[in-house]
């Protein structure tokens, strides 16, 4: 079988196990990530057309209970005041904060501080990050003092954490807090499949962003997840094998039809939770 062919047939296989669970009720599909142990939350930046309150309304009924926000809907910024009022406002719907980012860090100690000092009033565990490759000795430092996670985000071809390799060589001889968030869409548009980035960043992966696009180029279309090249079920399969932290962040992010995105958002949420189910 072609590679082309194998695609299609686990793209196909997926939707029709996804169609098993796709008309259930949101909370059983919740529920069904959280019994696999790979909970399924969502980055906020896939409902960037709403309102934050209409966004976070949207996540929860869909099925959503881990939540990555950016700074676009919640700000670095956030009175004391603001921040409770979130925290009050996402507990009432059963909801949690994961992650937080994509962040940038530079060699500034005093400005990189005072994202940490922000996720920490936040409850926030794990921000993915954009560093800049001054910074590391600043973070080095934070990571230790905060006990928060820093997860390197890749951006694709032309990016400087392009590839594996990229982000693995940024973190090595690092405090072990610094490590990567994958988006596996942009690891496709730069070659390199969902299963080996997983599997190669092991121990030092605490987030992924659920991406998939429709060909392993620099430009191509985003799709609903496995009708491209993300291999789904595996994706799920490795976390299992490299030990995914419980408390890391797996984040569905779909960029397409910012206007309207709710029907495919669930269409995605119930092929990744008919994955997480049969992985187990």
């Amino acid at each position: 079988m072609s590679n082309l062919s194998r695609r299609r047939f686990l793209a196909t296989a997926a939707a029709l196990s996804s169609a098993a669970v796709i008309n259930r009720p949101m909370q059983t599909l919740a529920a069904l990530l959280a019994d696999a142990g790979l909970p399924v939350g969502i980055q906020m930046y896939s409902l960037r057309g709403y309102s934050v309150d209409d966004a976070i309304q949207h996540a929860h009924d869909i099925g959503f209970r881990h939540l990555e926000f950016y700074s676009g809907q919640y700000p670095l910024n956030s009175t004391p005041e603001q921040i409770a009022a979130m925290n009050a406002k996402l507990s009432k719907l059963g909801c949690k904060i994961t992650a937080h980012g994509v962040n940038r860090f530079t060699k500034d100690h005093e400005k990189n501080e005072a994202i940490f000092k922000f996720a920490k009033a936040a409850g926030i565990r794990n921000l993915s990050a954009d560093p800049d490759p001054d910074s590391f000795e600043s973070l080095d430092k934070l990571v230790a003092q905060y006990d928060i996670r820093i997860g390197i985000h890749n951006h694709g071809p032309k990016h400087r954490y392009n590839k594996i390799v990229d982000v693995l060589n940024a973190v090595r001889d690092h405090h072990p807090h610094i490590g990567a968030c994958a988006d596996l869409g942009h690891f496709i548009r730069s070659g390199e499949p969902a299963v080996e980035v997983i599997r190669s960043l092991g121990g030092r992966l605490f987030g992924i962003h659920l991406k998939d696009f429709a060909e392993m180029t620099d430009k191509t279309k985003g799709v609903i997840l496995g009708k491209g090249h993300l291999d789904v079920e595996g994706t799920f399969r490795a976390l299992r094998q490299v030990n995914f932290p419980a408390d890391g962040a797996i984040s569905l992010e779909y960029e397409e039809n910012p206007k309207d995105p709710i029907a495919d958002i669930k269409e995605c949420f119930a092929i990744a939770t008919a994955a997480a189910k049969k992985v187990g």
